[in-house]
Formats: structure tokens, C-alpha cells, sequence
């Protein structure tokens, strides 16, 4: 792969991000704060990582309560350990009393699949926050999966070249919530550069 490649099909993914999902997301954290609700921040691998950022801007520069599953890695080992993957987030949000005041952030390349079996940690705590009637928001890739189907605000970042799909995909999740956490209807805070 070259760099004008890979370029070339960023620029592409970009152009096809659709605003109007974004800024349904905005709306959704904004409302999701002013009913003092909390957002969790879920993802697997480089978007696990991902969520413990967001969290930080959420929390730093929109004064929105928010935690990510996998930052506390002793309760999540644990939980993998003895409870197994597919619990391990739902089981977290359990504890974390997720309620109808609250949302869901996914981060994911593929949005999770039950019928592949792919990010069911994820399926099953979007399955969970159905039941509890929270908002569902989200940055994910592919054709947005288990995510896209049940959210109330998914973005789906479209990639044309199936060997980029996850770099560009984590990759735009931290230059679409860095817009996310920017605009107007949620940035409280400024930043100190």
C-alpha cells in the first residue's frame, strides 16, 4: 500500500459521512446531559482504546458524566475470567445501575455481529440498553452491523478498500468525536491551546 492509497481513500470516507446522523449524535449526548444522564464508552481493541479518550473529552470539555468498560482492566480481566467475553461489558453496565437517562457510545470497525459472533461483549450490552430503554449512539464501520440495526444515531464510516477498513475506521472514530466534542450544542469547556 502507498500513501496516496491510503490518502485517497480517506478523503473518499469523508465525503461520505452522513451529517445527518452526526449531528442526531450531537443532539443525543446533549440530551443525554441535560437530563443528567451518564455515557458509556464501548469498545473492542484499538477502539477500546479509543473509548478511554473519548471519555476523557466528554467528561473534560462537555460536562457530560462518562466512563469506558474496558479502563478498569482488573474488573474487566475478572470478569472475562470467571463470567466470560460476552458478559464482560453488559455485567459492568449492570453494576453501573445503566438506566433510561443514559447512553451508549459504540466505537467498533464492524458493529458486532450475533451471527457471526463477532464483539458479542458488545451485542450483548446493545441488547441490554435496549431493554433499558437508554439512547444508542455510535462510530462504527462496515455496514454498522448489530450497532447500526438497533441505534438511535449511528455513523457509519464507509471504506472502499477492504484492507483499510479497520485502520481508517479507528481512525475516523477520533476525528469524528473530536468534531462531536467541538461543536457548539456540546463544547463547554475551553481548551487550554
Amino acid at each position: 500500500m502507498n500513501y496516496k492509497l491510503f490518502k485517497n481513500t480517506f478523503s473518499e470516507s469523508l465525503d461520505e459521512v452522513d451529517e445527518k446522523s452526526l449531528l442526531g449524535l450531537i443532539k443525543d449526548l446533549a440530551l443525554i446531559r441535560k437530563r443528567k444522564g451518564r455515557v458509556f464508552c464501548l469498545g473492542v481493541g484499538g477502539s477500546a482504546a479509543n473509548a478511554g479518550h473519548l471519555v476523557n473529552d466528554l467528561r473534560k470539555l462537555c460536562n457530560i458524566e462518562a466512563y469506558s468498560a474496558s479502563d478498569n482492566v482488573s474488573e474487566l480481566t475478572a470478569r472475562i475470567n470467571d463470567e466470560g467475553w460476552d458478559s464482560s461489558y453488559s455485567n459492568w453496565l449492570k453494576v453501573s445501575n445503566l438506566n433510561n437517562k443514559d447512553g451508549l457510545f459504540i466505537l467498533s470497525v464492524g458493529g458486532g455481529s450475533i451471527k457471526k459472533r463477532i464483539s458479542m461483549n458488545i451485542v450483548e450490552s446493545l441488547r441490554l440498553g435496549k431493554k433499558r430503554k437508554c439512547k444508542i449512539v455510535g462510530l462504527v464501520g462496515r455496514d454498522g452491523g448489530y450497532t447500526k440495526k438497533v441505534g438511535d444515531n449511528v455513523v457509519v464510516i464507509k471504506v472502499n478498500k477492504k484492507e483499510l477498513v479497520t485502520p481508517i475506521v479507528e481512525a475516523f472514530q477520533v476525528v469524528l468525536w473530536h468534531y462531536v466534542v467541538s461543536h457548539s450544542l456540546l463544547k463547554i469547556n475551553k481548551t487550554k491551546w
